[in-house]
Parts: structure tokens; C-alpha cells; sequence
């Protein structure tokens, strides 16, 4: 597996498709994203990883402020954007009520018992929090945590399909409610 991973060294999806760059995703940068488990750019524990590698899938604690008035909702948006493919994997996609949860515990972003206020959606691997998993020997991978206060709740992807069945490519861009005001922090992980 080292060997895959160096011969895929230079191949990485980059951030120019994460969500944060999409048009209808963009507003002002005035949400503060951080986690009592890792600073911003700082590496992320083997608890926090996939259960493959040995981790224990646990999604890490965070929090967030100031929360813009009229915050209906806050979309979460978990991205590696150093994946070996064409556009970042979602490693986790859900949506949070405001008045319901002000911050997320570890654990909280679980499929079958997520947090109060916290509705799991489908990403690139599944439901809930997917942990990192590199291939190893691809050198770090970035873990991008994006929320998103939007002014109105989201209920379906493109008018039709229900925002739970959904695939997070075909979501991200039919999103029309307002950003109010965004945040991000990355955490590392390396193989």
C-alpha cells in the first residue's frame, strides 16, 4: 500500500471543488470553527481516524460563534481534499439546528446516535462521520471542517429529491438559502 500511495504522491483533488469555493456557498468569513481536539492546521489523533486504520471513527468536538442572526440552519461540511481523485471526498455532511445544539461533542456526528439538533446526511463514504483514512505513504492529507450559517433551513436537493437521500455533489450545489456567515478549520492526518 506505501507504494500506491507514493505513486499517487503528486495526484490530490485540491481545494478549488471543496464546498467552500462553490457560488452559492460563499458569504462573509466571521464564524469562528475550533475544536478542543486540534488546533487549525495541526494534527489530528488516531481516535478521530477510521476504524480500518485502527482509529475509532469518533467525530471530534466543535464549536462556533458568533452566530449570525437569523441562523436557521448550519450546514457541516467535511472534506479531504487531498484525495487521490478528480474533487475532494465528503467525509461527513449534516445539518444542525441552531437553537438545538450551540456546539458538537465527540461523538456527535454519528449515523445511528448523532447529537441533539443534528441531522446526518449522505457523503462520498456513507452516513455520519467517516474518519481519515489515507492510503498510506501519500504523505498528509488536509480534513477541512466547513460550517455554514444559512437563512433559511434546507429540504431538498434540486426541489425534487429529499435532502436525505441526496448524494453531497448533487446537494452542495442546489443549496439557495443565504450565508450569513461561514467558518472552517483542517486538521491533519498522515499514514
Amino acid at each position: 500500500m506505501t507504494l500506491l500511495g507514493r505513486l499517487l504522491k503528486n495526484r490530490r483533488a485540491g481545494d478549488a471543488h471543496m464546498a467552500w469555493n462553490l457560488p452559492n456557498l460563499q458569504g462573509p468569513e466571521q464564524l469562528t470553527l475550533t475544536s478542543q481536539d486540534f488546533g487549525d492546521g495541526d494534527g489530528m489523533s488516531l481516535k478521530h481516524c477510521a476504524k480500518q486504520i485502527g482509529g475509532d471513527d469518533l467525530s471530534p468536538h466543535l464549536t462556533w460563534a458568533p452566530l449570525p442572526p437569523g441562523t436557521a440552519q448550519l450546514l457541516l461540511v467535511v472534506e479531504d481534499i487531498d484525495v487521490p481523485m478528480a474533487k475532494p471526498a465528503v467525509h461527513c455532511l449534516a445539518l444542525i439546528n441552531p437553537s438545538a445544539a450551540e456546539h458538537l461533542e465527540p461523538g456527535a456526528l454519528a449515523a445511528q446516535h448523532p447529537g441533539p439538533g443534528v441531522r446526518i446526511l449522505r457523503s462520498t463514504i456513507g452516513r455520519g462521520y467517516h474518519g481519515p483514512a489515507p492510503i498510506k505513504g501519500h504523505g498528509p492529507h488536509r480534513y477541512v471542517f466547513q460550517l455554514f450559517a444559512l437563512s433559511v433551513a434546507v429540504d431538498s436537493a434540486s426541489g425534487t429529491t429529499p435532502v436525505d437521500r441526496a448524494r453531497p455533489r448533487a446537494l452542495l450545489p442546489t443549496i439557495t438559502a443565504s450565508v450569513l456567515g461561514r467558518g472552517r478549520l483542517t486538521g491533519v492526518y498522515e499514514r
